[in-house]
């Protein structure tokens, strides 16, 4: 076999486009994250969004919101930035990417739960991003060009 059909065989090149979403997602879940951390009002942001949303959010989640986001508002204003700044990094280095994909999903349907959009709606983004989670968690997105690649002989886990 010619050394040119051994590159274009590599699982590499079959990969790239999950790789390429992969690393979109992560840059986007980035810099979405580290917007979040540098702002003093995330906190306030959350609660008010929040509020606003109560009447559309779906019933079952709107307890929830109530009970127990808003009271502790900055504590989950927290756990929503960290989590879509970790979330990007470890999507970019390919670092724990399923673990980060399964985050990712968490978060996303969070934010779907309290918006209430339908399934298909236009307007609706959220659900895209959790099938592309899906999708990353579901397909070992971090078994090419990544951290993932190289540790997984160490940490099984990772595979």
């Amino acid at each position: 076999m010619s050394s040119f059909d051994a590159f274009r065989s590599s699982k590499a090149i079959r990969h790239w486009p999950l790789v390429l979403l992969r690393v979109y997602t992560g840059v986007f879940f980035l810099i979405h994250g580290f917007g979040k951390l540098r702002r003093d009002d995330f906190a306030d942001g959350l609660a008010n969004f929040l509020n606003s949303q109560l009447e559309s959010s779906f019933g079952f989640y709107r307890p929830f919101i109530e009970a127990v986001v808003l009271p502790n508002s900055s504590l989950f204003a927290f756990l929503v930035a960290w989590g879509e700044f970790a979330v990007g990094i470890s999507l970019i280095l390919g670092l724990a990417t399923r673990y980060a994909a399964i985050i990712g999903a968490f978060l996303v349907a969070n934010f779907w739960f309290a918006k209430g959009l339908g399934l298909l709606g236009g307007q609706n983004h959220d659900v895209i991003w959790l099938m592309i989670f899906i999708v990353l968690a579901g397909l070992h997105a971090g078994r090419v060009m990544s951290v993932d690649q190289r540790l997984v002989n160490r940490f099984r886990f990772l595979a």
